[in-house]
């Protein structure tokens, strides 16, 4: 099962069998060459002038020679992962579409998008495509009702971002915790090991700190944005999308290091006072 077949299956099969999909779906190791979404920060504002020889990384401790440092040169796979549970209404619901609209005019050619909604189940609104105004249409007939899989959404939605050619941003929002997803936040963690998605998510509200969205942006190399109000969601998306196109692309083909198991990874760049931001490892050869 490839991965475009597992991330459609999740919107068509019961809810119940997501956990044996999950299990059963072949992710790439990658071993061959490792692709590392790399964010780096001077004084809170993004370094651009980087290359090949500025980065130095470390798989298990062991420096590697890197192969490949790209910017802004592959297009975009965003899987908008949208909460459109019960709470999600009136102001909510127009400023979230009004963030998911603006969003898909940020894309540039070449980039594809693709829309899920979750309640109790997770809905397919448009697969990833060039074309943003199946995207919009889909975006504009979603209606909220029933509870939260925001678990079962975000496996759903890092599938479907790397079913294609391209980086795969993974864009969740939600409202509140998750009640009704059938996939632990355990094992969705763990299959982010093994994926090169980064995900990004947006927490609206004053409830309990959303752990689960927490861990799984910090295991991909992405970050949490917690808000009070979702009038702020245009803004934070946009935001996204703009940091995510600021990253580097670093590629290396692992040396030295075990083909199985988990693997540490350091990025640095070399005598420079800045911040590095990435993924703090992957899983290999499971």
């Amino acid at each position: 099962m490839n991965l475009r077949q597992a991330a459609i299956l999740a919107l068509l099969i019961p809810a119940a069998s997501l956990a044996a999909m999950a299990q059963n779906a072949n992710f790439s190791t990658r071993v061959e060459a490792v692709r590392v979404d790399v964010l780096v920060a001077e004084n809170g504002r993004p370094v651009r002038d980087l290359g090949l020889a500025d980065f130095e990384v470390l798989d298990n401790g062991v420096k590697q020679q890197v192969d490949l440092v790209s910017f802004e040169q592959l297009p975009l796979n965003v899987v908008l992962t949208l909460d459109m549970s019960d709470s999600v209404v009136g102001e909510r619901l127009l400023h979230l579409r009004s963030a998911g609209l603006g969003l898909l005019d940020g894309l540039k050619k070449g980039d594809q998008a693709a829309l899920i909604t979750f309640n109790h189940m997770v809905v397919l609104g448009a697969d990833l495509t060039a074309d943003w105004s199946r995207v919009r249409k889909a975006l504009e007939e979603a209606e909220p009702t029933g509870n939260t899989s925001v678990v079962d959404a975000s496996f759903t939605g890092m599938m479907l971002g790397e079913s294609d050619v391209g980086r795969a941003l993974v864009i969740v929002f939600s409202d509140g915790l998750d009640t009704s997803s059938w996939l632990t936040p355990g094992a969705v963690l763990d299959i982010s090991k093994r994926c090169d998605a980064v995900v990004y998510a947006v927490s609206a509200g004053q409830g309990p700190k959303p752990e689960f969205l927490s861990d799984l942006s910090e295991q991909t190399g992405g970050r949490l944005f917690e808000i009070e109000s979702t009038k702020s969601l245009s803004v934070v998306f946009r935001q996204v999308l703009d940091e995510f196109r600021q990253r580097y692309l670093v590629s290396y083909s692992p040396s030295g290091v075990p083909a199985e198991g988990w693997h540490r990874l350091s990025v640095r760049v070399k005598g420079r006072n800045v911040q590095v931001k990435a993924r703090p490892g992957y899983l290999a050869g499971y």
